[in-house]
């Protein structure tokens, strides 16, 4: 189901460039986006959700009664705070963009169009919050199907807008803010029956003494800042994007989207499963378990993880050029994002390795630990972006993302081996050799056939895409037949039972 939520995903961005372009109005809107998704992230799947979610499966195990009762008070107090911080964002619009985004007070019509789409679609935050408490809910009870699929309505909302909105609206940023505003209100209606169904269909109370909504409290208040480092980071090259060339941001936005391809569809889905698991786990005192589960988790980081991030260096121009190489977007757009994704792919093994490392604190409910790494890779984040826009521009942003989200991972991994949470199985050494020569063999393959810049640019887009879905497709059988010649079987890779 995220693999589905993904893939309407990509059809929208190949839309939406066809459509805006690097222009200045998509420039727009993706800051204006960028501003409530990051909030999305702090009380959605992030830190509400990392702290929501070991509380939750405590109480769930232990006395049904005490877990809807947390849920119904946990539902009253993020939905009052998620409205008036909507309210505050609608209000302030002018100031956070200008704040965020000071570049563009050099240009009163960009500054005008995001503000004008800020202010619709702020309040969305306050809906997505509510199906994060469902999400919680649902995956704990081994109900992943719905969550995952949930964010496809903001994909077809945000299709239907550019098909329908757009064409008689003369703001384009309005009317996908419209389009993201009624996803939001779709995607709360989606989780009522799964909710029902379960028995957490609950109104909401007010109990300021409820003990496991102050846990999650205390939880999430460092769980804020671990959790969003890459957000924070975003934003932080949001920052000084905006003062540099028009297109920067789109270059950006367009690449990141590639880059959190695999990411998404692999690092989400993978985190999802294993905090409720993990949680469990800690609170029935299975630290064998738990070992173990972390290990499995961190060998299908290296089996995935790897090889995309060789595809993503290699491909960057062929995925650009089939995707997105259409009408407004033209080739030298496809150059500078190309740039941008071979550098967010640095980072793709950091970014997953933080997604499945990060619910090895949350799990115990040590949120603090966290925080302490994520302060030190924004620092790291901001200290290298500053560094390293000047030589390289925007393509020095998405490097300096990527490093953060190496140090950040290797931090935690170092952490939780000091705390002997985790200690490796036998085995690592023959399993990362393997990984690197079918890696290495799949890269070659790419090298050779892939055909030159040139040649893509001159293909219409049914030669682009045969192309390239014989080339990942080639790449894909290649990879796994070498890992199965070599030995890792496919059951191999199933998490043993303690």
């Amino acid at each position: 189901m995220t693999l589905v939520s993904r893939v309407t995903g990509l059809v929208r961005d190949i839309i939406m460039a066809n459509l805006l372009g690097a222009s200045a109005t998509a420039d727009a809107f993706f800051v204006a986006f960028r501003i409530p998704n990051f909030l999305r992230r702090i009380f959605a799947e992030g830190a509400f959700s990392q702290a929501f979610v070991p509380v939750f499966a405590e109480l769930s195990t232990r006395n049904e009664a005490d877990a809807k009762t947390f849920v119904a008070v946990s539902l009253a107090w993020l939905g009052s705070a998620t409205v008036a911080l909507s309210v505050v964002g609608v209000v302030f619009a002018e100031p956070i963009v200008a704040l965020l985004a000071p570049g563009f007070s050099a240009d009163p019509a960009t500054l005008a169009t995001t503000v004008g789409a800020l202010k619709i679609m702020f309040p969305y935050l306050a809906c997505v919050s509510l199906v994060a408490l469902s999400a919680g809910i649902l995956n704990t009870h081994n109900r992943f199907a719905i969550p995952a699929v949930t964010p496809v309505m903001l994909n077809l909302c945000l299709i239907a807008a550019m098909w329908y909105l757009v064409p008689v609206m003369s703001d384009a940023a309005r009317a996908l803010a419209i389009g993201v505003m009624v996803a939001g209100g779709l995607q709360v209606v989606m989780q009522i029956p799964s909710l029902y169904r379960l028995g957490y269909w609950v109104r909401p109370r007010w109990h300021r003494q409820n003990e496991a909504v102050r846990r999650v409290g205390r939880l999430m208040l460092p769980a804020v800042f671990s959790v969003s480092v890459a957000q924070v980071n975003l934003l932080v090259n949001t920052f000084l994007a905006s003062f540099l060339v028009t297109g920067s941001v789109t270059w950006l936005y367009y690449s990141d989207r590639l880059m959190e391809f695999p990411v998404g569809v692999f690092g989400i889905a993978l985190a999802t499963v294993v905090l409720p698991n993990l949680s469990k786990q800690h609170t029935q005192g299975e630290s064998r378990r738990f070992n173990d589960m972390l290990d499995w988790a961190l060998r299908w980081v290296w089996m995935i993880a790897l090889p995309a991030t060789l595809a993503l260096i290699l491909l960057a121009v062929p995925l650009l050029t089939t995707l997105f190489n259409y009408n407004q977007f033209s080739v030298t757009d496809v150059a500078q994002s190309a740039l941008a994704l071979q550098a967010f792919a640095l980072g793709v093994c950091g970014f997953i390795f933080v997604k499945v490392l990060a619910p090895g604190f949350f799990s115990r409910q040590d949120t603090t630990t966290p925080m302490r790494i994520a302060v030190i890779s924004v620092v790291a984040n901001i200290v290298l972006s500053i560094a390293l826009v000047g030589p390289l521009q925007h393509m020095g942003l998405a490097l300096a993302i990527s490093l953060a989200a190496w140090i950040n991972a290797l931090l935690l991994l170092y952490c939780l081996w000091r705390e002997g949470v985790y200690r490796p199985r036998s085995g690592w050494g023959l399993f990362l050799v393997r990984i690197v020569v079918a890696t290495a063999l799949m890269s070659g393959l790419l090298l050779h056939f892939s055909p030159s810049d040139e040649v893509w640019f001159s293909w219409g887009v049914g030669e682009r895409v045969s192309a390239l879905t014989a080339l990942v497709g080639a790449a894909i059988a290649l990879y796994f037949a070498v890992l199965w010649l070599l030995g890792l079987k496919p059951h191999t890779l199933l998490l043993k039972p303690s």
